[in-house]
């Protein structure tokens, strides 16, 4: 039989999706994207909010949980071959880059120590990029 357990992660990825996109729409109600008051927005959230905190780390959680069945799913495409799909796998290669890019700014929204630092590491390999990174840096 060709079905294995191995072929679930692309549902489990969904679930992880579905998952990510409600605990971020609950979160966005309370949030403030201005960078003097994001940190002070998200301490609001865990702290004032009812369940604000099991929200925040149900979107923090879900988001390492999100990265490990996308991994994992890769590993399998490349496991058992689909890499020969070529346009689905390109498709998949920039869904990749794209929700590396859309983790990076969920990561950078708090603006914390651990947000700012992480922002000024991505942006300074960015910036290595010959003709384009100091551009693609300011950019970002």
């Amino acid at each position: 039989s060709n079905i294995s357990s191995w072929w679930n992660f692309g549902s489990l990825l969904g679930m992880c999706l579905v998952i990510q996109i409600l605990t971020g729409l609950f979160l966005a109600m309370h949030y403030t994207s201005d960078t003097m008051t994001a940190f002070s927005s998200v301490t609001h959230i865990c702290r004032d909010v009812n369940y604000g905190w099991l929200i925040r780390y149900l979107h923090a959680n879900g988001a390492s949980l999100f990265f490990i069945c996308l991994f994992i799913h890769v590993g399998r495409g490349i496991y058992y071959g689909s890499y020969l799909f070529f346009k689905t796998w390109n498709i998949g290669v920039i869904l990749l880059f794209a929700t590396m890019a859309t983790a990076f700014m969920g990561y950078v929204l708090p603006w914390g120590q651990m947000s700012f630092w992480g922002a000024t590491v991505i942006t300074n390999l960015l910036s290595a990029i010959p003709y384009i990174g100091s551009t693609l840096m300011e950019w970002i």
